[in-house]
């Protein structure tokens, strides 16, 4: 049994000389394990931090757009009353100028019948003196 006892120790010891490195091993591996799992759950908190902040600008961006889209929808409904105010004026104007201009060319045409009446006469007279005055011209020259 001495031999078979002495023959044990080696791998005893050989064993024991393994089992050292091998638990050292491992306790590197697990505080490996706990850095990389704390260094994770690190990751995740700042992940979660940026998508909060990002879904709070988010919601400013979009809280601020529609206050921009009903001021601008205020202003479109103001600019298209002014229109519409601007569009009856000219209409109204556009109106008494063609009144007047209808009452003006009633005037007009009576003044404007008694100066043509007059206008035709002098031009008859122009007409007929002209060829006369042509003649004596002729007649001079000859």
């Amino acid at each position: 049994m001495a031999t078979s006892g002495s023959s044990s120790l080696p791998p005893l010891a050989s064993t024991k000389e393994n089992t050292t490195p091998i638990s050292s091993r491992l306790s590197e591996l697990n505080e490996s394990r706990t850095e990389l799992l704390t260094r994770i759950q690190g990751l995740k908190q700042d992940l979660q931090n940026w998508r909060s902040k990002l879904d709070t600008q988010v919601k400013i961006y979009r809280d601020e757009l529609s206050e921009l889209k009903k001021s601008l929808n205020v202003e479109v409904d103001q600019l298209r009353t002014e229109f519409q105010e601007l569009r009856s004026t000219l209409q109204q104007q556009q109106e008494d100028v063609a009144a007047s201009l209808k009452s003006f060319g009633l005037q007009d045409n009576q003044l404007g019948a008694k100066e043509t009446q007059c206008s035709g006469a002098e031009v008859e007279t122009e007409t007929v003196h002209t060829p006369s005055e042509e003649n004596t011209n002729m007649k001079a020259e000859n």
